[in-house]
């Protein structure tokens, strides 16, 4: 196993949806150690992503401080299955069983992946917690044609 750093090589810190035909080493073409990589159903900045994005950034302030700061990069997709999230019937299925807050995870749905996008990247750029060194951006990967956007720079 090569030697890993703590702080990645590239300084980014991708935050990306679970789907499996989004990949982002592929994306970007990084290999082990390179970047951070943060995914969840669709890609969101929810709570617990506002927490390991502040983590971060607090070790990076703490154990670092000389080190550049990293780019913190947002990718939405197209056809995401978080869309799903704006099936009343199938969300409210599902916000019974497990006891989740419909309203939280009817915010989840991804159904026009752009403006989602801005509204995440916006909630990492106001949130107190995140060093104003980090520079935030959204980009948007097209399933169909694998290209990717940059939406928010």
């Amino acid at each position: 196993m090569p030697d890993v750093p703590f702080i990645p090589f590239k300084q980014t810190f991708v935050i990306t949806c679970i789907d499996p035909r989004v990949e982002p080493a592929t994306i970007f073409g990084v290999k082990l150690g390179e970047a951070i990589i943060l995914r969840n159903v669709g890609g969101r900045v929810t709570p617990a992503v506002l927490q390991d994005v502040a983590w971060i950034s607090y070790l990076h302030e703490v154990k670092t401080p000389d080190a550049d700061w990293f780019d913190l990069v947002v990718i939405h997709h197209t056809d995401c299955g978080s869309g799903l999230f704006a099936d009343d019937e199938l969300r409210h299925g599902f916000v019974t069983r497990f006891h989740y807050d419909d309203e939280t995870i009817a915010d989840l749905a991804m159904v026009e992946p752009a403006e989602t996008l801005r509204t995440d990247v916006g909630l990492l750029r106001r949130s107190p917690q995140l060093s104003s060194r980090v520079k935030v951006s959204g980009h948007l990967y097209d399933l169909e044609t694998g290209l990717l956007t940059t939406l928010v720079d």
